[in-house]
């Protein structure tokens, strides 16, 4: 068990000085306080199963609609499952950790067989199926120095891609920089291949002087035969088979790249600063974003889009078609703009002050395309309402607003007690989370359809109420693969006085009628 350095195997020692800030502190300790509660939940036998009596029918899971080739993005197209009923098919716990004791645990990406996890310096892979915990992997991939950057993306053949440090002879691992990037086999952990890429720190405008050891957070994501890296200063992209440099850039003047997302495409954001001393100095016009489209095989630009002035963070949460959120306001987005081939506007959606929600990961990690609970599919983009209650009852719905004109589309009602959470599109549906609230009626993983407005359900289970806030998309991923769901936390602290050891990182729903992975 060697998750991290003695003496124990996820000592914070390990982690990178950023990992000490407050905010990682937070959300690992509420992270913790839902996992205790769930194990508490789990020894009383508090799992339910729901549904009808075809329990014992067998199903297929997965298909095509258009297989992608092995170094495209995978795009999973579910199918529904033959039974309904609900049932745990998978958990991943540790034991061992010391009250007051904290890490990371960035990533999470599942394959048909495989359960593949992030923590501190390690790459786990676990088989699904199985009640895993440290020791018990099918693989164990230990890198140089603690993650500190990740995608969600996965290729056609099982290989994502993350970010780490690299701790030299006699060097404090919490002063390396984050500038090393490894390709890995999610099948069976094989490292294709690692690179170093180069490093910039943070100095208020490029070109000013650094301070200190502060670096500028890079990232990376997945394109077509692509792994493309932004540090700060440029951006650098190599070829998925051999690591190979495809092509690189610099940043220039007053502007530097500050993210990468992938996908169907590559867009990368910029961040530029503004030299107009008139201008006060809290004012939100001191940046500006712009935010580029690059061909992944040579790195040339075929368009540029640039922000409004104001404008506070970017995110992108779809590539093709080109969907940009901005955040013009005091909290979260304000808006969506879908863009055209050109990377012209074609509409711009209006998120009314808060009334539907569009959230994007904001962490350390700089994940800009990781935006889990906008769903952009089948000509439209799918974002959930605020809860509203009429003092008895508690609901939200989805709602649709067509990318080409804005306007709103089909809307989804979550019934009574219950909230609904877009997870992600399945072709041209629309795979969403409907969370009881009431504690009796079941929590079900469903499908929505945009064209009919038909609700298909593809298995319901109850979670202890203790265990609710494990769906929360702020502390843990959420991935949907192979006819399964996954919720992994994203970090984790041990646990307090008088509560149980056992601390839960990953926990994984399949209909009751799924077939074991094979080995």
């Amino acid at each position: 068990m060697s998750f991290g350095p003695p003496p124990s195997i996820y000592t914070q020692s390990a982690l990178a000085a950023e990992s000490q800030k407050k905010k990682r502190r937070r959300r690992a300790l509420l992270s913790s306080l839902l996992a205790v509660a769930l194990v508490a939940a789990l020894g009383a036998g508090g799992w339910l199963l729901w549904g009808g009596p075809d329990a014992g029918a067998e199903a297929s899971n997965k298909t095509k609609a258009d297989a992608p080739g092995r170094l495209d993005i995978r795009d999973t197209v579910e199918q529904q499952p033959a039974s309904t009923n609900g049932k745990m098919g998978f958990r991943f716990s540790v034991d061992d950790l010391s009250p007051g004791e904290s890490y990371e645990s960035p990533g999470m990406w599942a394959t048909d067989k495989i359960l593949a996890k992030g923590i501190n310096r390690t790459l786990v892979g676990l088989t699904i199926g199985t009640d895993a915990s440290p020791g018990k992997e099918k693989w164990k991939l230990r890198l140089d120095g603690p993650i500190c950057g990740y995608t969600r993306h996965v290729t056609g053949d099982n290989r994502t891609a993350v970010l780490h440090r690299v701790k030299e002879v006699g060097e404090h691992e919490e002063k390396t920089y984050c500038n090393h990037v490894t390709f890995v086999d999610l099948d069976n952990g094989r490292e294709i291949w690692s690179h170093e890429f180069p490093f910039s720190k943070v100095g208020g405008t490029p070109g000013a002087p650094s301070n200190g050891n502060v670096q500028e957070s890079p990232s990376v994501t997945l394109t077509h035969g692509t792994v493309a890296v932004t540090w700060g200063g440029g951006t650098v992209a190599y070829d998925m088979d051999h690591g190979r440099t495809r092509w690189s850039t610099k940043s220039a003047g007053v502007c530097q790249d500050a993210g990468a997302a992938g996908g169907g495409a590559l867009l990368v954001e910029e961040k530029c600063w503004n030299r107009d001393k008139s201008l006060p100095v809290d004012s939100h016009e001191w940046i500006t974003y712009k935010v580029r489209k690059v061909d992944p095989a040579t790195g040339r630009t075929l368009w540029t889009h640039s922000e409004a002035k104001g404008v506070r963070s970017v995110a992108i949460p779809s590539t093709d078609p080109a969907v940009i959120a901005v955040a013009a306001g005091d909290i979260g987005f304000t808006e969506l703009i879908s863009l055209d081939a050109d990377g012209r506007n074609r509409a711009v959606i209006r998120l009314q002050q808060g009334t539907y929600t569009g959230e994007c990961s904001f962490s350390d990690y700089v994940v800009i395309d990781d935006c889990p609970t906008i769903a952009v599919g089948a000509g439209q983009v799918f974002l959930r309402s605020e809860a509203t209650t009429d003092g008895a009852t508690l609901g939200n719905w989805i709602i649709g607003f067509d990318l080409a004109t804005g306007n709103s589309t089909r809307k989804f009602e979550s019934g009574t007690n219950s909230q609904l959470y877009p997870v992600r599109m399945s072709g041209d549906q629309l795979l969403a989370l409907r969370q009881s609230e009431d504690r009796i009626t079941p929590t079900a993983l469903v499908s929505l359809d945009p064209k009919t407005g038909k609700e298909t359900p593809y298995f319901y289970f109850g979670l202890p109420a203790e265990a609710e806030k494990l769906t929360s998309t702020d502390f843990n991923d959420i991935v949907v693969e192979n006819g399964r769901l996954f919720f992994g936390a994203k970090s984790v602290s041990g646990p307090g006085a008088n509560e149980p050891k056992w601390v839960y990182l990953v926990l994984g729903i399949e209909s009751a009628a799924a077939k074991k992975p094979q080995p």
